[in-house]
């Protein structure tokens, strides 16, 4: 097939593009301006390296001409800092993403593949683990407008025929992961703990979460370009829950020496407890993890350790 990948230059997306090639898939890549491929491509791996701006109309119907499936990777917000331009977070994200589905619908493409947030959807559990079906009260901006441009496919899909395939993905990790972002508990701590720096933790470190591998996400992606059943939302996710403290003991393992730890107030929009039931994506999508934590954990500091000591 021949698929538009928007974000595929970055940490999540050129996984996913690797993934794809592999399966022999045509890929045309969509990037900002200036970002150059994350590598080279081999003369038997069809890709086109294309850049532009996902606000643009004219860049985004350029981009999915003559294209069977679109995957949506791109987000100009992180959780974190979403909250404070709510404003920019919809208009950038989700009326960029209505620009895209309209494009669509002229260019008559008919499936999308839309990484949303396992993280943030959902909010407060009021039960765990979190399936599909658990009531979405998310407390940040980044997972309003993950929402409601899921609301949006849902609705594009039943008024114009364009399939979606929604992944919401837990916690991510892995090689190319954007630590100076502060992104991504396990890339940040592990960045800090080879350099020697100390970790900061925002409240008593019990704050759990559910930690995958990047080759797992990309895994479920390449599944879901397959996938023509009749579900449509997924949970991608270990379904194991760590907390940071325990994270910090399986650095330490990993590492062989202790790090240091600076405890700081507990931030009011961090759920306390997100582990999401991943069942409905094994029997539908017959997707399963298949790197463990810990795997997950020495892989990514084999990286870092031959990206920091460059």
């Amino acid at each position: 097939m021949k698929i538009t990948i928007f974000g595929g230059g970055g940490f999540i997306g050129s996984t996913i593009a690797d993934r794809l090639l592999k399966d022999r898939h045509e890929l045309r890549i969509f990037e900002r301006p200036r970002v150059e491929p994350y590598r080279q491509f081999s003369d038997d791996e069809k890709v086109e390296w294309l850049t532009g701006d996902l606000m643009s109309v004219h860049d985004v119907s350029e981009a999915i001409d003559g294209v069977d499936v679109v995957l949506h990777l791109v987000s100009t917000t992180l959780p974190k800092n979403s909250n404070d331009d709510p404003l920019y977070d919809v208009q950038t994200n989700l009326v960029a993403t209505l620009q895209l589905l309209s494009a669509m619908v002229a260019k008559r493409v008919r499936k999308i593949v839309f990484i949303s947030s396992g993280g943030t959807v959902y909010g407060n559990p009021t039960y765990l683990p979190l399936d599909e079906r658990h009531p979405t009260e998310p407390r940040v901006s980044y997972g309003i407008t993950k929402l409601a441009i899921e609301k949006y496919l849902l609705m594009y899909q039943s008024l114009h025929g364009i399939k979606a395939n929604i992944l919401r993905v837990a916690n991510p990790f892995g090689e190319r992961q954007r630590v100076e972002t502060a992104q991504g508990a396990v890339g940040v701590f592990l960045s800090k703990a080879i350099q020697n720096q100390p970790i900061e933790i925002w409240g008593d470190g019990t704050v759990t979460r559910d930690y995958l591998y990047v080759s797992d996400v990309a895994d479920a992606f390449a599944r879901a370009v397959d996938y023509d059943g009749a579900e449509s939302v997924f949970n991608i996710s270990s379904g194991v829950g760590t907390s940071l403290n325990e994270m910090i003991i399986l650095l330490e393992r990993v590492l062989g020496r202790k790090v240091v730890r600076n405890y700081q107030p507990g931030r009011p929009f961090d759920v306390p407890t997100s582990v999401l039931a991943n069942s409905l994506a094994r029997q539908e999508l017959g997707w399963a993890p298949q790197v463990t934590l810990e795997d997950g954990i020495i892989k990514t500091a084999a990286w870092l350790h031959k990206v920091i000591n460059k």
